[in-house]
């Protein structure tokens, strides 16, 4: 080796085309932390919005009012689960409404309608959603099905059934299952004791168990999952599965609470459900996800929704406001990283040029 090769200007230009400031990587870093499977940036800005809301609406954190938004919002929390293990698979679940939509009314024109016992229909409800996840999973993990095609189809599948089996005609929930969801233990809301109940169980299998940790590997890379033995099609299918459960609880509890359910009443919770998801972090490419995050930013929006209620909004302007602050959230984690690296690059070639 010559002292040429030695001379210091030669490690010095390599080691600055890979170098970047330290600043640049943490701040980076910290977005990326923001804006992807963290619950603390949700957390803050769901306190944030409880504290605001008496200034703009003086009275909407008494009781009655947090009574009466709490039960929906643990409904959403649960819709908002199952979604979130849908797009953790790199997919996005319009079959929602349906889902929605199946559970309630299997749940209330079983027994007033077919003689079913209240709870033996609240068990088919679950049990005949779960069956119609499983099918949107199959169709899509074997079938290759892109998940947009495959679950809209399926949406339009369940609604139809959803007509036959109520016979056009909706149905009044069984007064225990009434009773049961409008009833409180120790002063909380069933609902929402539920919804915790399932958050936290679907929380520590997503994130504690096996059966977690290859359902995200799944998310990441399909590929990288099949090389180290995991049978991808089945977790994909898994998790489907689990989503039409999580949906066929969230309709038996809305038909609960309501009484006498609309025979669609599961499509004003598309939006919402992936609202939930985006705004909780998870990653619309797969893999990074977090059901704790999007239930509290299931809280989040019905919070929101509330306090636009209160002081006079139309529901058009309440979904505008979701859709907006749901733009938003996907414009910041794209382009902030993208801006972040911009100016890394720039402070780079600046420092080159210097030396």
């Amino acid at each position: 080796m010559t002292i040429a090769d030695r001379s210091p200007r030669a490690p010095e230009t390599s080691t600055t085309s890979v170098q970047v400031p330290p600043s640049a990587r943490t701040a980076d870093a910290v977005w990326r932390r923001a804006l992807s499977g963290s619950w603390v940036p949700i957390t803050l800005a769901t306190i944030a919005l409880f504290a605001v809301s008496p200034v703009i609406a003086p009275g909407s954190l008494d009781a009655a009012p947090l009574l009466s938004m709490l039960p929906f919002a643990s409904v959403l929390a649960i819709a908002a689960a199952g979604q979130t293990l849908v797009v953790q698979q790199r997919g996005l679940d319009l079959s929602v409404p349906g889902m929605i939509a199946l559970g309630a009314v299997l749940a209330t024109a079983l027994p007033q309608q077919y003689g079913w016992n209240p709870w033996a229909a609240v068990a088919a409800a679950l049990l005949g959603t779960t069956a119609f996840g499983f099918l949107n999973g199959v169709v899509v993990a074997r079938l290759r099905i892109t998940p947009l095609v495959a679950t809209l189809g399926m949406n339009a599948v369940l609604l139809g059934t959803v007509f036959a089996i109520a016979n056009g005609t909706p149905s009044g929930a069984a007064d225990e299952l009434n009773r049961f969801a409008l009833a409180r233990t120790l002063g909380i809301p069933n609902t929402l004791l539920i919804a915790v109940v399932a958050i936290a169980l679907a929380a520590v299998v997503a994130h504690r168990s096996v059966v977690g940790h290859r359902l995200s590997a799944v998310g990441v890379s399909e590929a990288a999952a099949s090389v180290v033995g995991i049978r991808v099609g089945a977790y994909q299918v898994t998790a489907y599965g689990l989503a039409g459960l999580c949906y066929g609880a969230a309709g038996v509890l809305l038909a609960g609470y309501t009484k006498t359910p609309a025979l669609f009443l599961g499509d004003q919770y598309l939006l919402p459900t992936v609202a939930a998801v985006v705004l909780g972090g998870t990653a619309l490419t797969g893999g990074i996800a977090s059901i704790a995050a999007s239930a509290v930013a299931a809280l989040f929006l019905t919070q929101l929704g509330q306090l636009l209620r209160s002081v006079g909004w139309p529901d058009a302007l309440q979904l505008i406001a979701q859709a907006i602050v749901l733009i938003v959230v996907v414009l910041l984690r794209e382009l902030v990283p993208m801006l972040l690296r911009r100016r890394a690059t720039r402070r780079l070639a600046a420092q080159a040029v210097s030396r």
